[in-house]
């Protein structure tokens, strides 16, 4: 089993900057991608960014120039900074971590961004 866990989330200003952890643990060898996702209530869990072992990133287009994705290998811990942020960054942050084709979600951050 791995577990995921979620941190750094909180308020901010539109314009401001927040980074986001994560830290996979347990069973926690072999974990492959990982990622960042979000969700406003009433609305589907979309993709924000997501990130190989290898450190190859994929973004939404909405944060693409705003957010970028880094992870560190040894810690399984991957990390999204997040600038420039908007009022419609607002949403819950959950990150997930694959291993051996099973995805793992972590229990999510908040994030708030006001205007």
């Amino acid at each position: 089993q791995v577990q995921v866990v979620e941190s750094g989330g909180g308020l901010v200003q539109a314009g401001g900057s927040l980074r986001l952890s994560c830290v996979a643990s347990g069973r926690a060898f072999s974990i492959g991608t990982m990622g960042w996702h979000r969700q406003v209530p009433g609305n589907q869990r979309e993709l924000v960014a997501t990130i190989t072992t290898g450190g190859s990133t994929n973004y939404a287009d909405s944060v693409k120039g705003r957010f970028t994705i880094s992870r560190d290998n040894a810690k399984n811990t991957v990390y999204l900074q997040m600038n420039s942020l908007k009022p419609e960054d607002t949403a819950v942050y959950y990150c997930n971590a694959e291993r051996l084709w099973q995805y793992y979600w972590g229990q999510g951050t908040q994030v708030t961004v006001s205007s």
